[in-house]
């Protein structure tokens, strides 16, 4: 499996940004199951935003990686 970075600057930004803001309601705000899988999907989110690889881009072949985006890497 190839682990060549796949989500690009605006979509890492964004997920980063609602991944925290996922979990903090999630675990912190709402309780029992839904707060639970918040916050789980918040923590995937914001883990493919700080690695800039997703499993489910990989598996589709897509990326939101501009040229511009490959320049500055």
């Amino acid at each position: 499996m190839d682990f060549e970075a796949n989500v690009g600057e605006r979509d890492r930004l964004l997920r980063t940004i609602l991944g925290i803001y996922a979990m903090l309601l999630g675990f912190l705000f709402l309780q029992g199951v839904i707060g639970a899988i918040l916050g789980a999907a918040g923590a995937v989110s914001l883990l493919t935003g700080l690695f800039g690889w997703c499993g489910i881009y990989a598996l589709l072949n897509r990326s939101t990686v501009s040229e511009e985006d490959e320049v500055k890497e």
